[in-house]
């Protein structure tokens, strides 16, 4: 996931045929809706859509041993502004077909969302899987955002908003409070008229926290 999570592929106009995509970030630090996962990170992606369809497979390797070891796999349906996608991510290296709820590393969400061009709405809730919890059941953990893009001195800019509207123990919240106060800017980069290289920088805050973050990064796709 990017300083926005990812979350879907679609295009503005849906594809007749079916489409592929491929590549790569390398990033400073792993930061998550406002939390550090780890450090320097490999985060490659492999996707395929087909009209208003999309299935990705996002990953995420630190350079060190303790950093988060992440594979995310989504599937969206979008139209116009709006869409919804299923994510699992799968956060071990244990085995992966563990699906037991009270042993399995997996943790499923559901995802909508609609992109008005200036400004994008999105809400994420856990609901089941490896959970956080409040008072010994599960939380359905959720997250809500707001981003704005914008361009202003030859950049690509955008600007996020993110919030945990209860309690629950995977975001460390005791009820609503903003973990993401977010801004990056973009430039890209073209090599050989074929390939693009976007570089970008990242701020990022945690109030919950009081924690905030520097973020560079470059991405390599196809």
């Amino acid at each position: 996931m990017t300083l926005l999570c990812v979350a879907f592929m679609a295009t503005a106009a849906a594809s007749e045929k079916v489409e592929a995509t491929l590549g790569a970030d390398l990033v400073s630090q792993y930061i998550w809706r406002g939390m550090a996962l780890g450090n320097v990170s490999l985060q490659p992606t492999l996707g395929a859509s087909y009209k208003e369809f999309s299935l990705s497979a996002w990953g995420n390797v630190g350079i060190e041993a303790a950093d988060t070891k992440e594979l995310d796999l989504t599937l969206t349906y979008a139209h116009k502004g709006f869409h919804a996608a299923v994510t699992d991510y799968w956060f071990s290296e244990d085995s992966y077909f563990r699906y037991r709820n009270n042993a399995t590393s997996h943790i499923w969400e559901a995802n909508v969302g609609y992109d008005f061009g200036v400004l994008a709405v999105q809400w994420f809730t856990n609901f089941a899987g490896n959970d956080g919890t409040h008072n010994g059941k599960r939380a359905y953990s959720s997250y809500c955002e707001l981003s704005a893009p914008f361009r202003l001195a030859d950049l690509d800019w955008t600007a996020a908003l993110g919030a945990v509207p209860y309690a629950t123990t995977l975001y460390g919240a005791n009820g609503f409070c903003v973990t993401n106060v977010a801004l990056r800017a973009t430039k890209n980069f073209v090599i050989k008229q074929k390939y693009r290289m976007p570089v970008f920088v990242g701020l990022t805050c945690n109030p919950r926290l009081e924690r905030l973050y520097l973020v560079f990064g470059t991405s390599f796709a196809i």
